[in-house]
């Protein structure tokens, strides 16, 4: 039985690539990740991807007088290398239309809340977590959806909540959401790659 190919996309430092290649190496997901692709110079994710062997690629928008160029690119390395499946793993950059049409349901993001809440334009990365202390919520967590048209509006596939104590601070909260998205992330994966995953209008069932 052949793998399933997986590209994987990062901007920082791809904590949650090297969960995934640890859940491939250790035999868990039969799958192989054929592509790692950057928005950023420097990356660490990239490094982590050479360290295995995985063939990179920076797609830096500075690189490029017209975004649609950049996108171009991309699709094409995608077909290319005959990739299954996309994972966004704290990728810090719009994928098009175009793109989210070829992969349909193929394409899936880690998101750090448990969305809809603390989701949508300009709610990544840090402000996440700080806007979860600013509002006082008990409850947080993390995402793995598809990615649609809509930003973080795809199906929902996995969610995993933890508690927010009043002590905290959103470095904390941060620690602790990273944390289970380590896990979920590669269980979103090993569901998709074992068929397991049916989106049924914006939802997912899990079979």
């Amino acid at each position: 039985m052949s793998k399933v190919k997986i590209a994987v996309l990062v901007s920082g430092s791809g904590s949650n690539l090297q969960s995934l290649i640890d859940y491939i190496e250790a035999r868990k997901i039969n799958a192989e990740i054929k592509l790692v692709i950057s928005n950023k110079y420097g990356a660490y994710g990239l490094t982590r991807g050479e360290k295995c062997g995985i063939t990179t690629l920076v797609l830096d928008k500075k690189d490029f007088l017209d975004i649609r160029e950049r996108d171009r690119l991309l699709l094409e390395n995608l077909q290319k290398n005959e990739i299954d499946i996309v994972v966004l793993a704290g990728y810090l950059a719009i994928i098009p239309p175009e793109i989210i049409g070829v992969y349909r349901n193929r394409i899936i993001n880690i998101h750090p809340s448990l969305l809809p809440s603390f989701g949508g334009k300009s709610y990544y990365g840090e402000r996440v977590h700080q806007e979860v202390i600013k509002r006082g919520v008990k409850i947080t967590g993390a995402t793995v959806h598809f990615v649609n048209e809509e930003t973080d509006g795809g199906p929902i596939i996995l969610q995993r909540a933890v508690e927010v104590d009043f002590d905290d601070e959103w470095q904390t909260v941060q620690k602790k959401v990273l944390a289970i998205e380590h896990e979920i992330l590669p269980m979103a994966v090993k569901l998709l790659v074992e068929g397991k995953v049916e989106v049924v209008g914006n939802r997912v069932k899990l079979l």
